[in-house]
């Protein structure tokens, strides 16, 4: 898939497909096979260009879980998006059996919270060829919500995402295969967590950047008087107004209908 990269280019819309019983704002909402198809074709109707199918929720005070109980939650929905979808499937997982199930059934792109530290990770990305979302998760999963990062938060996390790129592509994945996401909301306070959305650039343009800022806390902390929805949409206008190429929601026509008026 061609990503968008620098300003100037058209963000792409991400569109989030919960499979998970237990998420913040739509857990068990689309459990159903079928229900959760239509979905991601209503999505893709209102302008979705990728959906994210995720199994295992990363809410403050989630349980991990196996691989294998991801795996049931997610297999045979993907089995079905891969016939009936014309836009690039991507899969939110810190697994790396999970990731190369998916990629063997089609999935294009792997988006990992965890920026690919899990073992085998990174060679089971590059051995596919797929596109990955490295993200920046201060901590270790799943303790991130009860730590805050430093004053110098912005340096450390491109140090963090700098890294993670180069192992990747010393493992084999492309260059052109590469999305960095700064992690809203995984150890960064809401003051942070706003700063980073206003000034996505500090990021520099080497890759396209994903911003993911749905219906998260401190949307809410930010903006206490507005929908939860609206908040998202104007959030990921300013971020694609400071960098970001790819926004990450949960309501795709209000964002759809903000960012191309």
């Amino acid at each position: 898939m061609i990503l968008p990269k620098g300003r100037g280019q058209p963000p792409l819309v991400m569109g989030i497909l919960n499979l998970t019983p237990d998420s913040f704002s739509d857990g068990g909402r689309w459990n159903d096979t079928e229900i959760a198809i239509q979905h991601a074709l209503d999505m893709v109707e209102q302008g979705a260009d990728i959906i994210d199918v995720g199994a295992e929720s990363t809410r403050p005070g989630c349980t991990p879980i196996s691989a294998e109980e991801e795996w049931a939650r997610m297999e045979s929905v993907l089995k079905e998006l891969v016939k009936v979808l014309d836009v690039p499937i991507s899969i939110d997982t810190m697994k790396a059996d999970v990731a190369g199930k998916a990629l063997s059934l089609g999935a294009d792109i792997i988006n990992d919270v965890n920026g690919l530290r899990g073992e085998g990770m990174i060679d089971v990305c590059a051995d596919h060829g797929a596109t990955v979302v490295i993200s920046h998760m201060f901590g270790e999963f799943p303790e991130m919500h009860s730590k805050d990062m430093s004053d110098d938060y912005k340096a450390e996390i491109k140090s963090f995402l700098d890294g993670q790129c180069r192992k990747s592509l010393d493992a084999g994945i492309l260059e052109n295969n590469i999305i960095i996401d700064p992690g809203i909301g995984f150890g960064k306070t809401p003051e942070q967590n706003l700063e980073i959305v206003k000034d996505c650039s500090f990021l520099g343009d080497n890759y396209p950047i994903l911003i993911g800022v749905s219906r998260k806390r401190f949307v809410v902390k930010n903006y206490p008087d507005m929908d939860v929805d609206d908040a998202t949409a104007m959030l990921s206008k300013m971020a694609v107004d400071s960098g970001a190429n790819i926004v990450r929601v949960h309501d795709v026509a209000r964002t759809v209908s903000l960012l191309r008026p």
